[in-house]
């Protein structure tokens, strides 16, 4: 651990402690709240003085139950803040009914004020949610991108761990608040301050809004293969409008035959099979994640037809499109008596 001496940072004396106001909506994701929480406390310890404080704040002001099932007292509820407070917005499980009109009321009353304002993991939905991300770009779990991209189109949506746009901030979840709380002590008392925090963190690779969440390809699938992780990307690419094998095969300068051979041999599945669990995937995340009819969700995903979709969906999931978010299906058609 270093020395008191070791640990002095050259920081203005004068200045007041920078204030986190960590707005924790029902059933938050613990994770990214602590990775943001952790760097600030660690900054004050490694300074030998508080250059950040906090308190928490969520709706009702009393206690709120995060998504491990731990239970936090909270300090505050939806006051006004300071105008030099940061307000970071902690989201996680089930983030549209946590995102109530309180919660919005109150972030536009705060956006309106000029302060810096963030949201943690799916923290972001509640911010695009206000408006407060109209126009600007950021970033959420990869997990929520589709859903997200469908709502809200006017947000230029990242695959970076986190986006600093102005004074809007976001995260993509997990352990990506600590890059991003890193990134702003650094920028409010050097890169050294940061280091050191990073070090006590035993956090080796800070990384930067130029890092993606996700692991690439070949990791992903764990093969190494140029043309397969190729033909991949671009199925990824092309959800709605499906390119047929042919055409990936020519993509990559392969016979159908041989692309068929190489998932066959890395991947124990059909180029067709493998293509049609991605769109599926993206299909059940659209289902859980927005208002989206089941028809448009279908046509988004590919799908020529609602009936062709949920045959699919059947297939792969065990139960039907309407059945997975919780509703029942389009009322038949009456018999006429004859």
């Amino acid at each position: 651990m270093p020395t008191p001496a070791a640990r002095a940072q050259k920081t203005d004396p004068h200045a007041p402690a920078r204030r986190f106001v960590f707005v924790l909506l029902d059933r938050f994701t613990m994770m990214s709240f602590s990775g943001a929480i952790e760097p600030l406390r660690l900054a004050n310890y490694v300074a030998c003085k508080p250059l950040y404080a906090w308190v928490l704040a969520g709706e009702g002001g009393v206690a709120v139950t995060c998504s491990n099932g731990a239970t936090f007292k909270l300090d505050m509820g939806l006051e006004e803040v300071d105008r030099d407070d940061t307000i970071l917005v902690c989201g996680g499980i089930d983030v549209q009914r946590a995102t109530t009109r309180p919660i919005l009321n109150w972030l536009r009353r705060e956006a309106r004020r000029g302060n810096v304002i963030g949201g943690m993991c799916t923290g972001a939905y509640t911010l695009a949610k206000a408006g407060l991300l109209d126009g600007r770009k950021a970033t959420i779990h990869w997990e929520n991108q589709d859903g997200f991209a469908e709502e809200f189109e006017q947000v230029s949506l990242s695959k970076a761990v986190f986006v600093m746009d102005g004074n809007r901030l976001t995260t993509a979840g997990g352990i990506s608040s600590i890059d991003l709380v890193l990134k702003i002590i650094a920028a409010d008392h050097g890169s050294d301050l940061a280091a050191s925090v990073a070090d006590l963190l035993i956090y080796s690779s800070i990384r930067t809004d130029q890092d993606t969440q996700r692991l690439s390809i070949p990791t992903r699938i764990g093969v190494r293969h140029p043309k397969l992780s190729q033909v991949i990307q671009m199925m990824e690419g092309n959800i709605e409008d499906p390119l047929s094998p042919a055409d990936l095969a020519d993509q990559v300068e392969m016979s159908t035959r041989q692309l068929e051979r190489l998932f066959r041999r890395y991947l124990n599945r059909s180029p067709k099979r493998y293509y049609m669990e991605l769109r599926l995937s993206k299909a059940r995340n659209l289902l859980m994640q927005t208002d989206m009819s089941v028809i448009n969700v279908a046509l988004a995903c590919g799908f020529a037809s609602p009936s062709h979709f949920s045959k699919c969906y059947r297939s792969h999931y065990n139960t039907t499109p309407y059945r997975e978010r919780g509703t029942e299906g389009p009322t038949p058609p009456t018999r006429l008596s004859i």
